[in-house]
């Protein structure tokens, strides 16, 4: 067989036009023991530019309209993307001979399993392969690798009265749509959503997170506008918020951005209106009071009451994910910890934990664990893979540390 595959590679520098193996016949056999007679193809060969790819039926319309892309860097692993899934390529080789047969009336002349020339359209010759695969590529459903997606938007946050200039030096660091396609490995709806999720905003061609300052400088002049015309914060109208805040020198697009990241729009008698959201504003005052550091609970509390618009209440349950309380003595201290900064990978995300705190109480460890997406495992599965339970009683919260 090894001779008669050698003899037949030899014909690999014929011309294939993209037909003449008869895969009709071959798809047409019916079950229960049916069977063809197989001839090699005049171009039969290595072909490296073919390779079997198997895919799940629910992924064949993608396939078929040629909307799925393969993205990575050399450096990287591929991965094959639809319009909102992400799936690895695992190329994964096989003992039995996998046959690759082109369609159409089989090609004349061809060569036999016997080694010898003859007409294809003998009725020993039903089908010709063009070439024998040594495997296909496995496609898994994962999840979208995200977390080069936040240090690319870190390298140059928008600031306020920025000036770019020109020439490609000014532009170092700053990324399109096009550019962010090349560089993270996420379908497109996957990477909108960890765009939106990082609250970037798309300023002159250039996706952009904005400077935390920024934000705070925005998020106090709406405010202080809303108190100066008296409008309600959860009725703030868009017309005129735009046009007192570009008035001060903001354009509206950062500010309708600042708008969105603190409130929802509200559609009311023809009139676009901003509803700002408790929740979300509290929370940046509270990472404002976090700034300097880890405070007494007590203090952190009183100072963060303070500085909240008027009509606005703090819990503490609002910073679920955002800040870890520590038991010191007989005093409770408060210190920023947000799930924004942690690594996405569950692996990393675990080890980040677990180097923070050995242990875990479920009701700390939950809010930093349940943005986790892995296709396939739920986040019990998660529990189990990376941590160990304990519980001292059925009264007891289970504690959980590194497995």
């Amino acid at each position: 067989m090894d001779a008669e595959m050698e003899d037949a590679e030899t014909q690999a520098g014929i011309e294939w036009d993209g037909g003449g193996g008869g895969a009709d016949a071959v798809l047409g056999l019916a079950t229960g023991g049916a069977s063809v007679s197989l001839c090699y193809h005049q171009a039969f060969g290595p072909h490296d530019d073919l390779v079997f790819l198997e895919a799940a039926d629910d992924l064949l319309p993608d396939l078929l309209q040629g909307r799925v892309t393969v993205r990575g860097r050399p450096d990287e692993e591929a991965v094959l993307c639809t319009p909102s899934a992400t799936y690895s390529m695992k190329f994964v080789g096989t003992s039995n001979s996998v046959f690759l047969i082109p369609p159409g009336e089989p090609s004349a002349p061809c060569l036999r399993p016997d080694n010898t020339n003859g007409d294809a359209s003998a009725a020993d010759a039903v089908a010709a392969a063009i070439k024998l695969a040594p495997g296909n590529i496995e496609l898994v459903r994962t999840a979208p690798r995200l977390d080069k997606l936040r240090s690319l938007l870190r390298e140059r946050p928008y600031i306020l009265d920025e000036d770019l200039g020109d020439g490609f030096q000014h532009k170092k660091g700053l990324y399109t749509w096009q550019d962010l396609c090349k560089l993270i490995q996420a379908s497109d709806g996957e990477l909108l959503d960890g765009l939106n999720t990082l609250s970037a905003v798309e300023i002159d061609g250039f996706w952009r997170t904005v400077d935390a300052n920024s934000v705070n400088t925005i998020l106090d002049m709406i405010l202080h506008n809303s108190v100066l015309h008296d409008w309600p914060l959860n009725a703030v109208p868009e017309n005129d918020v735009l046009s007192v805040m570009e008035s001060d020198g903001f354009t509206h697009k950062i500010v309708t951005h600042c708008l969105n990241r603190f409130g929802t729009k509200v559609e009311q008698e023809a009139r676009s209106f901003w509803s700002l959201d408790e929740k979300r504003v509290c929370l940046q005052f509270a990472r404002r009071v976090l700034g300097a550091g880890k405070m007494k609970l007590a203090n952190f509390m009183d100072k963060w009451e303070r500085s909240v618009p008027s009509g606005m209440c703090v819990d503490l349950q609002m910073l679920e994910g955002e800040v870890l309380c520590d038991k010191l003595g007989a005093e409770t201290w408060v210190r920023a910890f947000s799930v924004a900064d942690l690594p996405l990978t569950p692996a990393d995300r675990f080890a980040a934990l677990f180097s923070e705190r050995l242990k875990w109480e479920w009701k700390d460890l939950q809010p930093y664990i349940r943005d986790l997406r892995v296709p396939g495992v739920s986040s019990e599965g998660l529990l189990i893979k990376y941590t160990r339970r304990t519980q001292p009683s059925s009264e007891a919260e289970p504690i959980f540390t590194a497995r």
